[in-house]
């Protein structure tokens, strides 16, 4: 069963490029968590998130990076650097509507071109002092990643919610100490969902099998 991750930074996590089946950061727990639950499945994982890449970016690479895969099920989690490359670059600011326009033309496309599975991760923002002014920006851009996985997503997980939850017990810094990369333990609670949600089209996929 083919797996594919795709993404930004936090997927990417410093993989070997050169090397697809490279995991890193999260995607390597997931695998890992998969592997013992489905001892008698033959998996192939494959990493191509992307450090830096907004939703213009998998746009762009869709055709190599996703079609050409030809995934089971594809993980995406993408659009927090649609945000935070407009403070930083002004000139690459793109509103709230271009990211669902982008986001929709991936996910339409992997609809018509694979039969892949699609497991939406919302992009999120920890309360880290910088962050707290692009918030608003990305709880914009969460609400459109909201109303296409209606339309297009298999399974959604929360993540901007549900770090918030885990911050009210446990410090936002334990996480993520910059409110977007994760450490391990916000690694931990990313792969803990995402596994959950990729492991519930994996059922789906072995019942059809039968």
């Amino acid at each position: 069963m083919r797996i594919l991750f795709q993404g930004d930074s936090i997927t990417d996590a410093g993989r070997v490029r050169g090397d697809i089946h490279n995991l890193a950061g999260y995607t390597t727990m997931v695998a890992e968590i998969l592997k013992k639950q489905y001892p008698n499945e033959e998996f192939e994982f494959i990493n191509l998130g992307i450090g830096g890449n907004r939703t213009l970016d998998l746009v762009q690479r869709y055709e190599t990076d996703f079609r050409d895969i030809q995934p089971d099920i594809v993980s995406i989690m993408i659009g927090v650097n649609d945000v935070w490359h407009a403070f930083a670059y002004p000139e690459k600011y793109i509103s709230s509507e271009g990211t669902y326009s982008n986001y929709k033309y991936i996910l339409r496309r992997l609809k018509a071109d694979t039969n892949a599975k699609i497991v939406m991760l919302e992009p999120y923002l920890l309360p880290e002092e910088s962050m707290k002014k692009m918030k608003m920006d990305l709880n914009a851009v969460i609400e459109r990643c909201r109303e296409l996985a209606v339309e297009f997503a298999d399974e959604y997980v929360p993540l901007d919610g549900i770090f918030a939850k885990e911050c009210m017990k446990t410090p936002w810094s334990a996480f993520c100490a910059d409110g977007v990369h994760p450490g391990e333990k916000g690694q931990a609670i990313i792969a803990k969902y995402c596994a959950e949600a990729i492991a519930n089209q994996i059922d789906e996929i072995i019942k059809n099998r039968n």
